[in-house]
């Protein structure tokens, strides 16, 4: 099965399961398959949308559930949570539509909604508005990104394969280092050793 085969046969099951689990990088490349006909620009949009939409779904009802001791078990998750709170007071609507466009705040912030106790029904039509945003600007913005590229190639299908690999090469140096700097400790919650006694004995 050649490379092109595969895509059209698998290609939507990726495109979910990636925006299930992470994000807008899988989206991109879709919008570019998309242009060299790969994909249908319709149906990735309408995947993606689902995707994101499930996934955040599901973190919200898990935020009800155990939101609270998810996020306190984990500093650096409970530090951008109380960063959080005080924008959900006064933003609550604008940032269950934008928090996806936001990085590090699109998994802590369906829990920490959860969490909060807003109204279940109000956050399933807001995440509803924010994913079909959401989905829509990512996908075009792949398939416009092939539009730009064509006139800088000769033949763009001739290309694409290379194109591709320096996409998915990218994204998992992104991956990688989001993976990393989560392992890191959070600097703005570090806790300073006690200062050395300067009294004689």
């Amino acid at each position: 099965m050649d490379f092109e085969q595969l895509i059209r046969d698998y290609g939507y099951w990726a495109l979910f399961v990636g925006t299930f689990l992470e994000g807008e990088t899988i989206v991109i490349i879709a919008g570019f398959m998309a242009f060299t006909g790969l994909l249908e620009l319709e149906w990735l949009i309408v995947v993606s949308f689902c995707g994101t939409f499930l996934s955040d779904q599901l973190f919200f009802y898990f935020g009800r559930w155990k939101g609270r001791e998810f996020i306190a078990a984990r500093p650096k998750w409970q530090a951008r949570a109380d960063r959080l709170q005080p924008m959900l007071e006064r933003y609550k609507n604008y940032i269950i539509v934008g928090f996806r466009f936001f990085y590090g705040l699109r998994n802590v912030t369906p829990l920490a909604l959860g969490a909060s106790g807003i109204n279940p029904f109000r956050y399933l039509i807001l995440n509803f508005i924010g994913a079909a945003i959401w989905a829509a600007s990512f996908g075009i913005g792949g398939y416009l990104f092939g539009h730009a590229v064509k006139p800088l190639l000769a033949d763009v299908h001739k290309y694409q394969g290379f194109i591709y690999a320096g996409i998915a090469a990218t994204a998992l140096v992104l991956w990688i280092r989001r993976v990393y700097r989560k392992r890191q400790p959070d600097p703005k919650i570090s806790i300073a050793p006690p200062p050395r006694s300067t009294q004689s004995i």
